[in-house]
């Protein structure tokens, strides 16, 4: 028996006659049974049903479409903003951490016969990087296919698991594997939705929104290095990754909250009704896969010549972009001697990027369009010009400054790299623009810290950077 919601739908019978909407008799439906051309209830519900919910589903679209929606600019997206909060500054925490990390590393795998052991374990820091980066435009599709809540859970509980088995790797090569592609890979896919997701909650106050969640964040950056030198260092590497590995784990029920607003760009669109998937299923069936990848894996934000410039300019500019921080402790050693505490300038690039990030939001917020690109461009050659002047200092406190300057730079630089991209591209394409650009960046990220040892540290770093970043 039909469902009396249903009652009224037309569909389409077996011999490709449409089917009387009207009530019908018990004799017309004794002879319709008799003769095999009755449809059964389960094969006409579902047909009826899905018409309703398509007419609901494009009554929707019409009234929330993407040019439309207006984002709530506050309320639960504050959640939103806290739970991206964590995300950024647990991953962002732990590599820009790894100085430490390094350098129990090295002691555990010194070998003194072998002049490339520290630049065999530079790569396992720079692989982690690397891979947040170069794993980026498959996490657009699964940003867009899946959506932000999913993608990030699912990342964050990978990153997870890449720390908590790094604890059990006795070897370098091992690690590589577990900190370097696990947790880096998982960490991609929880870092990415935390940036799209607030383009559904803020719009007028995005700057500001994302000034807040990497100003936060840096808090991480600020303790993290206090944490791993003064507390979990002595507990022993392994002990280490274990506690790191629960920052992840709260990540991955936090992002629960990443519930998106902004309806798909594809909703409604590439339907394909009961007659004809019956009359052409293999070619319905081709057309919607080939939709389907086009839909979730295309170059269309590279017709932007503005994107384009900008995203292969901050792809070159990124090559020295991670060396201070996976080679500035071994560069105070060797300079100062152990007189000093290298970490504290972990915390003074960390506190003035907080600072950076909170102040340069607001100031984004401020700029009008795709200007906001000139801001970025400042920054970059601010930064290219401290990272020269790195081996030039002589007194401890001179690094300070240096570090201090550099923190503010590396805030303007993150702060406002997921607004230029919602205003070159728009809302709808901002997942892939984000996942293109981190993509670019993910070679030159990686290859830099190995490179920068193998050229003495930080006289690479001093040149290389400014070409660079001009």
């Amino acid at each position: 028996m039909m469902h009396p919601a249903n009652s009224s739908c037309i569909t389409e019978s077996g011999d490709g006659t449409r089917g009387d909407p009207e009530p019908k008799d018990g004799a017309s439906e004794s002879l319709e049974h008799a003769s095999g051309k009755h449809e059964p209830p389960s094969a006409v519900e579902p047909g009826c049903q899905l018409g309703h919910a398509e007419e609901e589903q494009v009554r929707g679209n019409d009234a929330a479409s993407p040019s439309q929606f207006v984002p709530p600019e506050g309320g639960y997206g504050w959640l939103v903003a806290f739970a991206a909060t964590w995300c950024n500054g647990s991953i962002f925490g732990i590599q820009n951490s790894f100085g430490i990390l390094h350098v129990m590393l090295a002691q555990e795998y010194q070998d003194p016969d072998d002049q490339a052991s520290q630049f065999k374990v530079a790569w396992v820091g720079a692989l982690a990087m690397g891979m947040i980066f170069f794993c980026s435009p498959v996490v657009s599709m699964f940003t867009d296919h899946f959506g932000c809540r999913k993608t990030a859970v699912g990342g964050a509980f990978v990153a997870f698991l890449g720390l908590l088995s790094s604890s059990f790797a006795t070897t370098l090569g091992l690690r590589y594997f577990t900190y370097g592609v696990l947790f880096g890979c998982g960490s991609s896919f929880a870092f990415q939705p935390s940036l799209v997701i607030l383009g559904h909650y803020f719009r007028r106050r995005l700057g500001l929104a994302n000034g807040v969640v990497t100003a936060a964040s840096s808090l991480f950056t600020i303790a993290l290095p206090v944490l791993l030198k003064k507390v979990v260092g002595p507990l022993g590497l392994s002990r280490t990754f274990q506690i790191l590995s629960l920052f992840m784990l709260v990540q991955s029920f936090l992002a629960l909250s990443f519930r998106p607003l902004i309806p798909s760009a594809g909703t409604g669109m590439g339907s394909v009704g009961p007659a004809e998937d019956q009359g052409s299923k293999a070619g319905t069936r081709w057309r919607r896969g080939v939709m389907k990848v086009r839909k979730y894996f295309n170059a269309r934000v590279f017709r932007v010549a503005t994107y384009r410039v900008w995203a292969f300019g901050v792809a070159t500019a990124v090559l020295g972009y991670m060396v201070p921080y996976i080679h500035l402790m071994n560069f105070v050693k060797e300079e100062f001697g152990e007189t000093q505490k290298e970490w504290v300038l972990l915390v003074c690039i960390g506190a003035s990027s907080g600072a950076g990030r909170l102040f340069f939001g607001k100031v984004g917020d401020l700029i009008a369009g795709v200007k906001k690109i000139y801001l970025q461009v400042a920054s970059f050659m601010t930064l290219g010009l401290m990272s020269m002047l790195i081996p030039q200092c002589r007194v401890f406190e001179g690094l300070m400054v240096v570090c201090v300057f550099m923190g503010l730079c590396d805030g303007c630089f993150i702060t406002i790299m997921a607004p230029i991209a919602f205003e070159l591209v728009g809302p709808m394409r901002a997942s892939q623009a984000i996942g293109y650009l981190l993509g670019l960046m993910a070679v030159p990220m990686t290859a830099g810290p190995p490179i920068a040892e193998t050229q003495s540290s930080f006289t690479m770093y001093g040149k290389g950077n400014l070409i660079n970043h001009h």
